[in-house]
């Protein structure tokens, strides 16, 4: 069964989601994936049934940016 994850992140625009995309679409278990950048901090919402929260934080942390979970 999935379950749906959000994080505050710093990604500020488009070119920030890009710089992410490969690092989160290789994670195994993430089944969707999306940003909103209207919100301020951004608020990325995983979608994922295998992965865990620090493999997500990992993945975004090695693409530069800054992110924690959200409660």
């Amino acid at each position: 069964m999935s379950k749906i994850l959000k994080f505050k992140s710093n990604l500020k625009c488009e070119g920030c989601v890009q710089a992410i995309t490969p690092s989160v679409n290789a994670l195994k278990g993430v089944i969707s994936w999306k940003v909103d950048l209207t919100s301020r901090p951004a608020i990325l919402e995983v979608e994922a049934d295998a992965v865990t929260v620090e493999e997500i934080i990992n993945a975004v942390k090695q693409a530069g940016y800054k992110i924690e979970l959200l409660n």
